[in-house]
């Protein structure tokens, strides 16, 4: 028997807990605020502040997932402040208040991800990770299933600030799962990708070496930020265009469209991990990709509630692959370097520069010309995703395989 086997059974448990915690209110945000009677430009802008805040702090974040040994520390302290921001809009959702609770939320929520990829890789290395990333995914999923429908279920007969109770509850059990995991399971050295039979002498990769060293990084760093431009906005809207129309009860439609996708994203994330293993990361990502142009022109041409169903399969579809195959390919592209989680949060810091612009964007096209138009051009930036990873795959140095950081 693996002599860390409870180490990660409750890090699995940990990512169930954990799923309806690190991204605050999600989806339930753009409802809740419609409800207090904001325009879909005003929510597009203040989840857009959020989003670039958490952006400038992914890199800081993963240089401080590499530095330290209180991993289980940083991820529990950052679950109570995205609770602790998320509740400040029951005091009062105005601008304010709610433009300082994202920008929290998204500074703290920045954390919480490469700290989990530490404490990953630090528990299962390098030859574990892919099954290790499938499994966290996958019990990820299944917690945003379980939170979603306990959300839908609550908010419709009890209103939405019941999902700020879920919230809570759910941050003190991801506290005690933490609290399970053995502190002498975790090799820090592996936690930030170097080997450990080599740790103690061989020379450290600079920092800079590795976040603008490594073409492979920045391509696979620019396609992700594309596809996250498409992407970011796409489930916001479709929740909006419908509760705009008045054709489905807000916390009810939008818990589906989350319980939909997250039953996808389950087995898709556990098939991810074990192709991965044996194939690398390169189909995986491609599969991903070619979703999202399909999943956004189904959305703007389909004006119907039902159309929630083949959006949101296709949006399991997507994210169960990247949330295995992105963090994996960066830990292939980085291994040795001793810079891994930096360079996953450089990664991520720059997808989520796509991210933080999707909804401001999709909210002004929205806002002017429609929410069919708006679906329009988030699938034109998809498709431009697909172009940069086709490149990059032509090149044969993406995460398929183990990769050198040097420049190319």
């Amino acid at each position: 028997m693996n002599p860390k086997a409870r180490s990660i059974a409750w890090l699995s448990r940990l990512n169930f807990f954990l799923a309806d915690v690190r991204d605050g209110l999600g989806p339930f945000l753009g409802v809740f605020l419609m409800g207090h009677g904001w325009a879909a430009d005003d929510i597009g802008y203040v989840m857009t502040l959020g989003g670039i805040a958490g952006m400038l702090a992914t890199t800081p974040a993963g240089a401080l997932t590499d530095a330290v040994r209180a991993k289980r520390l940083v991820v529990g302290l950052g679950s109570v402040l995205v609770v602790g921001g998320s509740l400040l809009l029951l005091v009062s959702p105005s601008f304010t208040i709610t433009a300082l609770s994202q920008v929290g939320t998204g500074i703290v929520g920045a954390v919480i991800g490469p700290a989990i990829a530490g404490l990953t890789l630090g528990i299962v290395g390098q030859q574990g990770l892919p099954a290790q990333l499938g499994r966290n995914e996958a019990w990820n999923h299944a917690g945003n299933v379980c939170s979603a429908a306990l959300a839908g279920a609550i908010g419709y007969y009890w209103g939405l600030p019941a999902v700020f109770v879920l919230m809570a509850v759910m941050a003190v059990a991801s506290l005690l799962c933490l609290a399970r995991i053995r502190p002498d399971d975790i090799d820090h050295d592996v936690a930030r990708g170097l080997d450990p039979q080599r740790a103690a002498d061989a020379p450290q990769v600079s920092t800079w070496r590795v976040l603008a060293g490594s073409r492979p990084l920045l391509l696979l760093a620019l396609a992700m930020m594309l596809f996250h431009l498409g992407n970011a906005a796409m489930l916001p809207l479709l929740s909006q265009s419908v509760v705009a129309r008045g054709s489905a009860d807000p916390a009810l439609y939008t818990a589906l469209t989350v319980i939909v996708a997250q039953l996808v994203m389950i087995p898709t994330a556990l098939m991810a991990g074990r192709f991965a293993e044996r194939n690398g990361y390169w189909l995986p990502i491609t599969i991903a990709l070619l979703a999202l142009p399909v999943r956004g022109m189904v959305a703007g041409v389909w004006d119907s509630p039902w159309a929630l169903l083949p959006v949101q399969v296709l949006d399991g579809v997507g994210a169960g692959l990247l949330g295995v195959a992105l963090p994996g390919s960066v830990a292939r592209i980085l291994q040795g370097s001793g810079h891994i989680n930096i360079g996953l949060g450089a990664v991520t810091t720059i997808q989520s520069i796509g991210a933080a612009m999707s909804p401001a964007l999709a909210g002004v096209v929205a806002k002017h010309y429609g929410y069919g138009a708006a679906f329009t051009v988030l699938t034109g930036i998809a498709l431009m995703a697909l172009l940069v990873w086709g490149w990059l795959a032509e090149r044969r140095d993406h995460g398929a395989a183990v990769l050198p950081v040097t420049g190319r």
